[in-house]
């Protein structure tokens, strides 16, 4: 199994930053996709940025040249970097990993991180 914590959430004010940071224990995959969702209220929770094993990376268009995804291969963690904050970007943050395991692909997620921007 894979566990996954998140921190770094919070209340910003418009225009500001956060840091969100995941640190994942357990098993670890060669192949994995690692990244951030969001559930707005009300709404789907909706994939923000991923970074694949390969390098790939990923960001929602509404999000673009805002926030940055890194990944830490050595601390088993992902970043978040969000800049320029809005309030449309207030949501709770979950991290995810999706790997190919035994049984096909699998999903973790953490249990999320609020993060709240006042305008």
């Amino acid at each position: 199994q894979v566990q996954l914590v998140e921190s770094g959430g919070g209340l910003v004010q418009a225009g500001g930053s956060l840091r969100l940071s995941c640190a994942a224990s357990g098993r670890t995959f060669s192949s994995w996709t690692m990244g951030w969702f969001r559930q707005l209220p009300g709404e789907q929770r909706e994939s923000v940025a991923r970074i694949r094993s390969d390098g790939l990376v990923i960001y929602a268009d509404s999000v673009k040249g805002r926030f940055a995804i890194s990944e830490d291969s050595a601390k088993n963690t992902v970043s978040l970097q969000m800049n320029n904050l809005k309030s449309e970007d207030t949501a709770v943050y979950y991290c995810n990993v999706a790997a190919v395991g035994p049984g096909g692909l699998n999903n973790y997620w953490g249990r999320g991180t609020q993060v709240t921007v006042s305008s």
